[in-house]
């Protein structure tokens, strides 16, 4: 049975959930700055890269709903460390990857397995943390966008760079391998909610039944919507930054690196808030900001290095922003004995968000004989009106016990 931490162990366990969720979030996120070196290795079109980037989503989306069947029927210590030496090996896969429809291949391999990791991470918060300190928790497991935006994908680009594009699955692989047994030790058992668990045969009547709740749909609504809103923008910042804009491919590190400096010290400080003002208020404030930054940059005109530099960190500090009080709200919405399996669903409807967003962004996108990559605008406009709807939407979505969700509610 899982036991209580100690304010110290609490930490550390948040922070060890944050560098499993690091490599988790490097591993989608390099893909996207990677983009110019792999449209030049592999002779390939924006659309493509788009592809790749949405197969990931495509598969970590039929993960989670698998997942959802079984997430809940065991500990989730031994889930976590089993399913994180998997996508250990997918990156070892796609570094090795000799060809494009390979890379590809791995890429899905990638999605089947790291795609569920983000749940089982929320699940443990969710199992470890009280409610009304849940947005801090999750603040901290978030700070992992952040490393990635500081160390992940800007070591990712000089390496690819450098040394090819395969060489920041390599890092990743041996960052993972230090982590996967720091979790066999520091992890504790979790397995509190298993006398609970849904016997076998009626996995799949209530893989059924949690889709016809109906706050569960609203708040997989919400998911989705908001992953959508991200990903018509965020998978073609590099290329339209390279093509359009005029930077050098090794440059763009420098965009990440100060986007990610900034959600660094910004993401404990708006899970802190989302607790203390309310998980509703929070995301429709940063949300509604949101649309600001997304409307410029993908209408950003010729910029030198030094002013993107200066403009990225208000677009990246809004768009990890937004995740952390949704997140956090999202486990107050099902029944602790349901929580697996609610957010490893709901990770799956994430994946498909995001993968529709990618597909979708990618098919408006033309890059024309000169290389200048037109469409983006577009997205930009669909993506603020997402957003916009995303802000009226989330005071739609509820928890499941009122005086355990109060602290998420109140503000509604």
């Amino acid at each position: 049975m899982s036991v209580p931490l100690t304010p110290a162990r609490e930490r550390l366990v948040l922070w060890l959930l944050a560098l499993t969720q690091f490599t988790v979030i490097m591993d989608f996120m390099v893909m996207m700055p990677l983009a110019p070196q792999l449209m030049s290795a592999f002779a390939i079109t924006p659309a493509a890269v788009s592809g790749a980037v949405s197969v990931y989503a495509w598969c970590a989306g039929l993960s989670g709903l698998a997942a959802a069947m079984y997430i809940d029927r065991f500990d989730r210590r031994k889930l976590l460390l089993t399913v994180f030496a998997l996508f250990t090996l997918s990156n070892l896969a796609c570094a090795a990857a000799p060809s494009f429809q390979v890379l590809v291949l791995s890429r899905a391999f990638a999605g089947l397995t790291g795609g569920i990791l983000g749940a089982i991470v929320m699940a443990i918060i969710g199992d470890l943390i009280p409610a009304n300190r849940r947005g801090a928790a999750t603040g901290i497991v978030m700070t992992s966008f952040s490393m990635a935006s500081v160390a992940g994908v800007p070591a990712g680009v000089m390496l690819a760079a450098h040394y090819g594009w395969a060489s920041p699955f390599y890092i990743l692989v041996l960052c993972s391998l230090p982590i996967l047994l720091l979790a066999a030790r520091v992890l504790p058992p979790l397995d509190s909610h298993l006398p609970n668990r849904t016997p076998l045969s009626a996995m799949l009547p209530e893989l059924v039944a949690l889709y016809q709740e109906p706050m569960h749909l609203r708040a997989f609504l919400l998911s989705a919507v908001s992953m959508l809103t991200g990903m018509l923008v965020i998978p073609f910042i590099s290329p339209v930054l390279v093509s359009n804009v005029g930077l050098r491919p090794e440059e763009v590190s420098y965009v990440y690196l100060a986007g990610g400096v900034a959600t660094f010290f910004t993401a404990r400080k708006i899970g802190a808030w989302s607790d203390r003002v309310g998980a509703h208020k929070v995301y429709r404030i940063v949300s509604a900001l949101f649309v600001l930054p997304v409307l410029f940059l993908t209408h950003l005109p010729a910029l030198p290095l030094l002013g993107v530099v200066l403009f990225f960190p208000f677009f990246m500090v809004l768009a990890s922003g937004r995740n952390i009080p949704m997140q956090a709200l999202m486990t107050t919405v099902p029944e602790p004995s349901r929580r697996g399996a609610f957010l490893s669903a709901n990770a799956a409807i994430q994946q498909v968000g995001t993968g529709l967003g990618a597909l979708l962004g990618g098919l408006t996108l033309q890059t024309q004989a000169s290389g200048h990559i037109d469409g983006y605008g577009l997205n930009g406009w669909i993506a603020a009106a997402l957003a916009m709807l995303t802000v009226w939407w989330v005071g739609q979505v509820r928890g499941a016990a009122q005086g355990k969700a109060a602290p998420v509610e109140k503000a509604a």
